[in-house]
């Protein structure tokens, strides 16, 4: 895990050379978009951090341990990062749609953990989703879905 850490941070920073994206790059990249989720209105809060474990745990079938060291790590990606490009260009080359609509809902989900909407936050998901290559409609209706009640 440290080590995918690592490549991941270098790949960040301007690694010129391409190499072959691994599971374990692509499940810290998801990792530490969904932390930032938690992160960008500047608290996270107990009820963000339980279902962004739960979440973590339940998308990746971890264990405790392995899930404790890829929360450090996608907290440690996070602090690192410049931009959301170095996250969702691992993300978009590794997943397919249907996975990168899903990890935009976990996103929401993540979202509406605390009960509020943050500004920071809608709007980081709906950049995050343009570079994903998820439209504003599949968007706007994980929005919907995981406020669960369907209107706007």
């Amino acid at each position: 895990m440290i080590s995918a850490l690592k490549r991941f941070l270098t790949d960040l920073t301007g690694k010129p050379e391409p190499k072959p994206i691994g599971a374990d790059e692509s499940r810290l990249a998801a990792a530490a978009l969904l932390y930032h989720v938690t992160a960008i209105d500047g608290t996270i809060g107990d009820e963000e951090r339980a279902r962004l474990r739960a979440l973590l745990k339940e998308r990746f079938n971890l264990a405790d341990d392995d899930l404790d060291d890829l929360m450090t790590a996608a907290e440690a990606a996070d602090k690192e990062a410049v931009d959301l490009y170095g996250f969702t260009s691992v993300l978009k080359q590794r997943l397919d749609i249907a996975e990168r609509e899903r990890l935009v809902g976990m996103m929401w989900e993540l979202v509406y953990a605390d009960g509020r909407v943050h500004e920071f936050e809608d709007n980081l998901i709906w950049r995050a989703a343009e570079l994903l290559g998820v439209s504003s409609d599949v968007r706007i209706r994980l929005k919907q879905a995981a406020r669960g009640d369907g209107g706007d």
